[in-house]
């Protein structure tokens, strides 16, 4: 897996699929200006970075399937990349406070330099408008663990709190939408059918 994600780790180690984990060291910012600049949007943005996160780590393991994945949050037209400390993580939850975003997430497998399967899935949420008061109490008791998520929350957690509704599939919003990806590996023989 081309990615150094613990959560994407996690679910693929508890559904029993052997994998190595390898982080893939690309420019995302400048794959993501990239793509704005040729007027692309979330979804071909986050299936081109993970085209990309795959290939990369496909170049040390050609004869491995390897399976890239990216995620981006949307929130009316603007998009959030994780933030980079506490107070960035404030600004996110401010911003997202009380609206909709989106969570696109982008997979491909590649395999001996092709790219041989990609997808695509998108889960809607809602926030609820909760207090500034809730929100220094989420801050504090969830630490710098939600630094490694783009919306700043861990919904498996504490960040559960955070919403009022939820539209799509919940590996999804882990990062890894983990249904599609073990259709594929059972299609391919990677694991048991």
């Amino acid at each position: 897996m081309a990615s150094a994600s613990p959560s994407r780790r996690a679910l693929l180690e508890r559904a029993g699929v052997p994998h190595l984990g390898e982080a893939a060291h690309i420019d995302e910012e400048a794959l993501k200006r990239d793509s704005k600049s040729e007027g692309l949007g979330v979804e071909q943005t986050a299936l081109r970075l993970a085209v990309a996160k795959a290939a990369k780590v496909s170049e040390h393991h050609p004869d491995k399937f390897v399976l890239g994945a990216d995620q981006i949050l949307e929130c009316e037209g603007s998009w959030f990349d994780k933030p980079a400390d506490m107070e960035g993580a404030r600004h996110h939850l401010k911003t997202l406070r009380g609206s909709h975003h989106r969570l696109v997430n982008g997979l491909a497998i590649v395999h001996r330099g092709s790219t041989v399967w990609t997808h695509t899935a998108v889960a809607t949420l809602e926030m609820r408008n909760f207090s500034d008061m809730f929100l220094e109490t989420y801050l504090d008791r969830s630490g710098e663990k939600i630094l490694s998520s783009v919306g700043a929350y861990l919904l498996e957690a504490e960040g559960a709190q955070l919403f009022k509704t939820i539209e799509g599939d919940y590996f999804t919003i882990l990062g890894l939408p983990l249904l599609p990806v073990l259709a594929f590996l059972r299609q391919q023989n990677i694991i048991e059918t």
